[in-house]
């Protein structure tokens, strides 16, 4: 099974540094809305007010939008329907490689731009996340204009996970050429609501991954969720939020390089840092959360993301124990 962040199975932590959801969630409205969905009833099965509302927003027609049970659903779907092989560029999300193992197909590993552009022509399906998780880093523009064409050229499915794009500091080149993946939970503090959609190229695709869905793939709150930060005033409470988590992450960024730890800083609201092989256990024990990183190869660096300034307070204390 993909080690992941989040819960795992010991006691709550007083902070959570493994998680990148927005430090200051919830979204206060769009909570409202899902804590208002008539949960009594079915959603109309074929969501098809949900995708008009969406593609409104995308300017791109309703049957090009495809709803599912976050963004982990829609990629085991994606490789489920298309096939392989399965390109990513890692290190990265590794639900792009259990989709590949899930699925039965072979894997193909690049490991710097040039080679993922290289290796596009033979796969049938390839992952870039916009920001990347865990590195933060974010692709130009002209090297996702260029993947999208290749993509295009060689008959290949480019998928651009963009869930952490609403919590980027930089704009996020997307490309309308390939699929674009949202999982706007993260962005507005509410992970436990499971629900994402996918935006593809063309209708055709779009159709062959809407058939693959289990009848009701999302339920009601899933449904008032995806409307909700769809809306205006929403995505204006996100926006405010932007300046105080990137002054956050700058913090935790310094604290750690403070302490003598190499850190790596992206785009997103999360950083990269060598804190040694024992430090999620060291930390863990001392009521704190990372993300380790050696599922990817990387043992002695560990994912945190940007918190307020008690739980950064916190692992000032514990690092200095270290």
């Amino acid at each position: 099974m993909t080690f992941h962040g989040g819960p795992d199975g010991g006691p709550e932590p007083r902070y959570d540094f493994s998680t990148n959801a927005n430090a200051l969630g919830p979204n206060p409205l769009v909570l409202e809305a899902v804590r208002a969905a008539d949960l009594s009833r079915y959603p109309e099965p074929s969501y098809a007010g949900l995708r008009a509302a969406l593609a409104g927003d995308h300017g791109v027609r309703a049957d090009q939008v495809v709803v599912g049970a976050g963004a982990s659903e829609l990629i085991l779907r994606l490789v489920r329907v298309r096939g392989g092989p399965v390109l990513t560029l890692e290190p990265t999300f590794g639900e792009y490689a259990r989709a590949a193992r899930v699925a039965g197909v072979e894997h193909r590993v690049a490991r710097s731009g040039r080679e993922f552009l290289e290796m596009l022509q033979g796969v049938a399906v390839a992952f870039l996340a916009l920001p990347n998780n865990p590195t933060g880093e974010l692709y130009g523009r002209g090297f996702v204009r260029e993947a999208a064409r290749r993509a295009t050229h060689a008959g290949a499915w480019l998928v651009q996970d963009l869930a952490y794009a609403p919590l980027s500091e930089r704009p996020v080149p997307a490309a309308d050429a390939a699929f674009r993946l949202y999982a706007p939970n993260k962005a507005h503090g509410l992970t436990g609501v499971r629900a994402g959609y996918l935006v593809a190229p063309a209708v055709e695709p779009a159709a062959r991954l809407a058939e693959a869905a289990p009848a009701w793939v999302v339920g009601a709150a899933e449904v008032a969720f995806l409307r909700a930060q769809a809306g205006a005033e929403a995505r204006t409470w996100l926006r405010g939020t932007l300046p105080t988590l990137f002054a956050w992450r700058r913090r935790l960024a310094g604290l750690l390089r403070a302490h003598g730890y190499e850190v790596r800083e992206g785009a997103a609201n999360f950083v990269m840092a060598s804190l040694g092989e024992d430090a999620a256990a060291f930390l863990r024990a001392r009521g704190l959360r990372v993300r380790p990183l050696f599922d990817k190869g990387l043992p002695d660096w560990a994912r945190l993301s940007a918190q307020r300034p008690e739980a950064l307070a916190a692992l000032t204390t514990a690092l200095k124990e270290h």
